[in-house]
């Protein structure tokens, strides 16, 4: 159910996706039950810099953000009618490196108001509509790219959905079609053999190896681990920053409580589907080599995923208008 602030006005800046210049400082309002809040008056100001205060309020998922900051010291305080109040400690801020603030949560104060809450399942619900309409070209998925820093973290349920989502797109199937007949061509694991049967045991290999790398890393581990299976998009700041956090992204991730925590996920997810090869591949093909293999090119690839995402899909991705 949504409700929200009397009279409040719109949110003042576009809290969607970091400035291009510029340092941004970015989160989410909640409230004590965990559902985001719409309408929260979130005011900044800068230590030792008068007349520097800005105001924008939540928007329809609980963000804000302040765009296009120069360093230095910060403050956030966020309140609403009934509301508590809260005021951050400072925050330090550097050229080109966006900050998102631990998620702020207010309590309802004794006197009646109302207020906008959108409950964790619809929030988690809109953020796979989002993702399941992002197509590079309008053709390729790619559900797992985030463009909005302040974006609310995804249910278990959901995480299952957008995994599934992918696993039955017919882009997923061509694909595999194409490592198939590639891995046929070079005679990639020969104990499957050749022609049409052997093009077979590939392609179910294949398949088996990337829905379950799928399963594990996108939907199981994130749901046990509580941490968001998409690369969040930095966008901004030097070529060196941008790309270290695509890399180091496959190693730290996002919690879905908003802070950052070892990616187990990707970690145990690449290399529990690597296991899981030594069922379903030849007795000549299993072994030690195999599951190193597999488990070590998931974790390079989901490298090479983040900074092609980074860096080249960006301006070709279609997005979900918002």
């Amino acid at each position: 159910m949504v409700n929200s602030f009397p009279e409040s006005p719109q949110p003042q800046t576009n809290a969607q996706e970091p400035a291009i210049n510029g340092s941004t400082i970015s989160g989410t309002v909640l409230d004590t039950n965990g559902d985001v809040l719409q309408g929260a008056r979130v005011q900044l100001s800068q230590k030792g810099a008068p007349g520097t205060h800005r105001e924008v309020t939540s928007g329809a998922t609980g963000q804000f953000a302040f765009e296009d900051l120069p360093p230095g010291t910060y403050i956030v305080t966020v309140s609403g009618d009934g509301m508590t109040r809260y005021v951050s400690e400072p925050i330090t801020l550097r050229s080109g490196e966006p900050v998102i603030v631990p998620n702020v949560v207010l309590g309802v104060a004794a006197a009646t108001t109302s207020v906008t809450v959108m409950d964790k399942e619809q929030a988690s619900i809109q953020q796979v509509e989002i993702a399941e309409r992002q197509r590079v070209l309008k053709v390729f998925p790619n559900f797992y790219s985030s463009y909005d820093w302040n974006a609310p973290p995804m249910l278990a349920k959901q995480k299952y959905r957008l995994a599934v989502r992918t696993l039955i797109d017919p882009v997923t199937f061509l694909t595999t079609a194409g490592i198939a007949g590639a891995e046929q061509y070079k005679n990639v694991f020969p104990s499957f053999g050749g022609g049409f049967e052997g093009y077979a045991k590939r392609y179910g290999a294949a398949y088996a190896s990337h829905a379950s790398a799928e399963l594990f890393t996108r939907a199981v581990f994130p749901s046990v681990f509580r941490t968001d299976p998409r690369y969040f998009i930095k966008g901004t700041g030097s070529v060196q920053g941008r790309a270290l956090h695509a890399v180091s992204s496959t190693w730290v991730t996002r919690g879905d409580d908003g802070r950052r925590r070892i990616n187990f996920s990707q970690i145990l997810g690449g290399l529990s589907a690597a296991a899981l090869s030594e069922t379903y591949f030849p007795p000549e093909e299993r072994g030690v080599n195999l599951v190193v293999i597999n488990g070590l090119g998931d974790l390079g690839g989901n490298m090479v995923d983040n900074l092609i995402r980074e860096f080249l899909l960006s301006r070709i991705t279609t997005r979900a208008k918002r």
